[in-house]
């Protein structure tokens, strides 16, 4: 499957866009943002477990990166309430599940070969930082190699000066509503902009949260095999 999977081009998905698949686990199903490969694939999605649905153990040999949205996530290490960041490096495994259902990002295979970080970490208790302009706090997740995690908080009426991202930048809002000169994105709006792309972003009454990764288009991760092979194949 190909989704999305050229980094070139800028996608949006808003919120009224979302349309969830089944998984191959009863269950548990998907809104895919985007994917390269199969059944194991180079993949970005919103996942929905339902109440008391959960996975067999299982390796992730390319990494997987998780953040909890809503609902309580849940392995045989620990419970995960909304909020928690999560990262598991290529080759840890699991057993996950939810008691009473669960919403996650969750993306696969994009972790670097010498990104071996486990991680857990609850961003509600968490240190948040003073933002490079008012009205902006940022709390770090994680960073190796030129490519940066973070959620980001912005107050009502916050305006960040134009800039470019030479690695691309990847958003999705979690509160409020996020804007830049290309438009509006609610709570729920996904975003992936180009390398090299340039844009103003800001903020009127409602203020807005996001979740932000930058650097890492264009980068060297496990999950290239998988955007090669489409190529190859004229995908």
């Amino acid at each position: 499957m190909q989704l999305n999977h050229d980094f070139n081009q800028r996608v949006v998905i808003l919120p009224d866009e979302y349309h969830f698949t089944p998984s191959p686990l009863a269950g548990v199903e998907r809104m895919m943002l985007d994917r390269a490969g199969a059944e194991v694939a180079r993949a970005t999605s919103i996942v929905k477990y339902a109440a008391g649905a959960g996975y067999t153990k299982h390796q992730h040999d390319g990494g997987e990166e998780i953040l909890v949205l809503e609902g309580i996530f849940s392995d045989e290490h620990g419970h995960y309430p909304a909020g928690t960041y999560l990262r598991n490096p290529p080759g840890s495994a699991h057993q996950p599940f939810s008691e009473n259902g669960c919403t996650l990002l969750v993306k696969l295979w994009q972790f670097s070969a010498t990104d071996n970080t486990q991680l857990v970490l609850d961003t509600r208790t968490a240190h948040w930082r003073q933002g490079l302009v008012a009205g902006l706090a940022v709390l770090p997740l994680h960073e190796h190699d030129g490519i940066n995690t973070a959620l980001v908080r912005w107050d009502p009426n916050t305006y960040f000066s134009p800039h470019t991202h030479p690695g691309g930048e990847e958003i999705l809002v979690l509160e409020g509503c996020f804007y830049d000169e290309h438009g509006q994105y609610p709570t729920g709006s996904w975003l992936r902009n180009p390398r090299y792309s340039k844009h103003q972003p800001f903020t009127r009454s409602e203020g807005a949260l996001i979740y932000v990764k930058t650097g890492h288009l264009g980068a060297n991760v496990l999950g290239d095999k998988f955007i090669n092979t489409s190529s190859m194949l004229g995908a």
